[in-house]
This record gives C-alpha cells, structure tokens and sequence, in this order.
C-alpha cells in the first residue's frame, strides 16, 4: 500500500510539473507576441515607432497610431539646460572604464580649495586638506599589480591620443592588457612592448588600422619587438584577428591627400575589384591601397603625384609604381599619365 501512494504522489509532482512547463511556456510565447506588437505597427506594419515621453506614449510614425500609453518614464526627473546644470544636478559619477587602473571607481579629491557648495576653504583647514590630497593619491595605487596596470594604461593613454584613436579603441586595448596581465603574460617583457602590441591588437579588432611602424614612432620601444610580444599575447590569448584589408586604409590616406568623396568611392571599387580576384594577397595592405588611391586620382581629374601619395601612405614610390601597374593590367585600366 505504501509503495502505490508513492507511485500516486510521484504521478501527482509530475502533473504538476507539467503544468508549470506549460504555464511558463504560454507566459514567454506572451510575452514574445507582446514585444513583437510593440516593435511593429498591428495597423500598417511599420517598425518606426517613436517614444514620445512628454505625453508617454508610443506612437507609430508611419500611421500616428498610438500603440501604448502611460508607460514609465525611465529618465531623470529634472530638465537641464546646459552642460554645467546637468553636471551640477546629475546624482551619478562618470561610467565604469577600464582605462583607469581602478575603472574609474575610486574617489577623487578636487585640486581646488573649495566645498561642495562653492565656497572657499579657510587656509586653517587648507593644510588638512592638502595631506587628504597626498594621502588619497598614495592609497589609490597600493600593490605592485596595481602599479603596473597605473603605468600602462598611462602609457597607452599617451599612445592613443598621439595617434588620434577613438574612445571604443582605447577600452580594448585596455582590457587586452588587462587579459594579459591576469594570464601572467607580462613577467619577462616590457611594460612599453606588451602596451604597445596590445593597442596595435585593439586597433586590429576595431577595424581602426594603424600599421606597426605608425605605432612605433609613438611608443618607446622597436618595431621588432612590438611585433614579437604582439604575436606572443595574439597566440596565448587566442585573439582570432583577420588580415588587415587595403579599403580600410584608404578613408584616412583620401583625408590626408584632401580628395574628394567620389575619388575614395573609385579606390575603394578597384580595391573590391582587387580582392575579387586575389590581387591583394601576398602584397602589403598600404601599398596596394596607396596604388588604389593613385590610379583613382588620375581618373578622377585630381591628380597626385607618387611622392605624395607615398607620404601620406608610408610607402616608397617604387614600391605604388610596382603595384599600381600590377593593378592597371590586371584589371584593364587605362591610365594616361
């Protein structure tokens, strides 16, 4: 007898089981349908939907129909006008960085000898204030890992604003060094090499290409070994990276020769062309694009000579002559010099 109302109370919990799969099973295909009607328009099928927070409503702009209402308002519940307004009324610090040895967590005591309302501070107080100061930038560095990192995002600070990198660049060289010091990758090699291939790694990553000879002008340290430790943390992190592509160089080359949009268009175009048929492999990516860009000036009425463009490319004219008539018989372009 007991062993059937076990067999009764099992069937029982896996009824009841059952019923909670389906339960929750209806309750996402719910939610699904809910989201898919808020994402598209149920009267003409538009997905341009505008949040329009003053009346808090959803509103389709296609049709104008009003698909939801009295929704929450997720902003902040004070207006601004300028920017020392919402500095002075926002109630949150900066974003998390990996920038800062810290991430930008830790707190900071101001340079200037005032209080939180303005007001100046009495020169009694002033020499407290002053060894708060020292004291607090001695307690934000307190380990020898944490010096490293200090000096090294320091340094690659200093690298990316040298050669003009964007934000998303500088966060991904960041935590590439992070990776590699929490790997122990670092012991043996400069601070200066690993800094440097990691910024060269992110900027690989972010379709941002910089050639190694760009980033060893900016850093401290050779060529040779930014390309080495470069290869060494790309193979112990298993950074999968593609080759650099010639069409990535050629908005920055255009911008330094100061052509026109429609001459980048056409180098880009023979650069496709280029590729299609295999033209680019085996061959440095700045030569070809800097042979792309002088055959497209010549077509385009706004010619540029060898010199100019091996300037702005980094390349020697022997080497753009070579390529540009590799790419003119190839792809039977007629160039009238």
């Amino acid at each position: 007898m007991a062993e059937v109302e076990k067999i009764k109370q099992l069937q029982l919990q896996r009824e009841a089981l059952k019923k909670r799969g389906e339960q929750k099973v209806k309750e996402t295909e719910k939610k699904r349908t809910e989201e898919s009607v808020q994402s598209v328009c149920p009267e003409c099928g538009s997905r341009q939907l505008v949040h329009d927070y003053e009346r808090a409503e959803l509103v389709c702009q296609s049709c104008g129909l009003v698909l939801d209402e009295e929704f929450i308002d997720r902003g902040p519940e004070w207006r601004a006008f300028d920017h020392d307004q919402r500095m002075k009324r926002s109630r949150v610090g900066a974003p998390m960085t990996f920038t800062i040895h810290d991430k930008g967590l830790s707190t900071m005591i101001d340079w200037r000898n005032r209080d939180s309302y303005g007001r100046a501070i009495s020169s009694k107080n002033r020499a407290q204030l002053y060894r708060l100061r020292k004291w607090q930038r001695r307690i934000r560095v307190s380990n020898a890992t944490e010096r490293n990192l200090a000096f090294a995002l320091s340094e690659l600070d200093r690298m990316a604003s040298a050669l003009g990198l964007p934000r998303n660049v500088r966060e991904t060289a960041a935590v590439v060094y992070r990776d590699a010091v929490d790997k122990n990758l670092i012991r043996g090699r400069s601070i200066e090499g690993v800094a440097a291939a990691a910024l060269y790694a992110a900027c690989r990553q972010c379709s941002v290409p910089r050639t190694l000879d760009e980033i060893a002008e900016v850093s401290r340290v050779s060529r040779k070994e930014i390309g080495r430790t470069y290869r060494f943390i790309s193979r112990e992190l298993g950074l999968k990276l593609l080759p650099t592509s010639p069409i990535d160089y050629v908005p920055r080359f255009c911008s330094g020769l100061n052509l026109k949009g429609e001459v980048q268009s056409r180098a880009v175009e023979i650069l496709r062309q280029a590729g299609e048929r295999e033209l680019t492999s085996g061959r440095g990516p700045t030569g070809v694009a800097a042979a792309a860009i002088y055959i497209s000036s010549i077509l385009g009425g706004e010619r540029r000579t060898q010199r100019e463009v091996a300037e702005v490319a980094g390349v020697t004219e022997v080497t753009i002559r070579n390529r540009y008539k590799e790419l003119a018989e190839k792809l039977d372009i007629e160039i009238i010099l």
